[in-house]
């Protein structure tokens, strides 16, 4: 009971679940003032059970989210990468990245307004050393690079942009569907084989942190 109830003092699960319920708060009066659903009871229950399938990377859905306000889906999309806990299945940048990811931001930001303070980043009361930011850092980037690329190479597609930046969300965070045509009730047949390839490296560089996919693509690791 005591390991039970320390589990919920952690920041991770501590922003995990404020992240997620305000998100289905914010759905929820979205969905139910567009008139989407008859009542509030209705729209929490699609807005809490899409939500926790997005953020748990689950790919279950519902009811097609394609047809919710935009207010709605960009939360949806943001829940996908943001994704679950650190040591889960789940995909997605992880909680505890993008905890430290804000806290160096505003690290940042206060040392360029206080100069000569020296701030340091903390997790759960401890102090993240140098290495481990960096490494967050460098995943970050790698995410965003793949993400680019990704796109760039998929766009010539012409499948619009809206199902091409949710198809790569979708598939780098191993959520399933996106929106437009790979929504929940669509699917990704009509992307050409070409780009069936980057969205199935996205899918593997997605589960594998990253870091693996790439490594394979620099030419000095071939002949280790």
């Amino acid at each position: 009971k005591k390991k039970f109830k320390e589990a919920f003092t952690t920041e991770e699960v501590i922003w995990y679940f404020v992240i997620y319920f305000i998100s289905v708060g914010a759905i929820t009066a979205n969905i139910y003032n567009a008139g989407l659903f008859d009542s509030v009871p209705m729209a929490l229950h699609h807005a809490s059970f899409n939500a926790a399938s997005v953020m748990t990377t689950t790919g279950f859905a519902i009811s097609d989210f394609n047809l919710w306000p935009d207010f709605s889906k960009f939360i949806l999309l943001l829940l996908m990468f943001i994704g679950a806990c650190a040591g889960s299945t789940g995909g997605g940048m992880k909680v505890p990245r993008i905890i430290l990811l804000v806290k160096n931001v505003k690290k940042g930001l206060m040392q360029v307004i206080h100069p000569r303070s020296v701030k340091v980043v903390k997790l759960n009361g401890e102090k993240v050393d140098h290495e481990t930011m960096r490494m967050v850092n460098v995943y970050f980037m790698s995410f965003i690079l793949v993400y680019v690329v990704s796109l760039l190479l998929i766009s010539f597609e012409g499948m619009g942009i809206t199902t091409e930046f949710t198809a790569i969300a979708a598939t780098i965070n191993n959520i399933g569907p996106g929106f437009d045509a790979v929504g929940p009730t669509g699917n990704y047949s009509s992307f050409g084989s070409f780009s069936k390839i980057v969205l199935s490296f996205d899918m593997l560089a997605g589960r594998l942190e990253m870091f693996p996919m790439l490594i394979l693509l620099v030419p000095s690791t071939w002949k280790k």
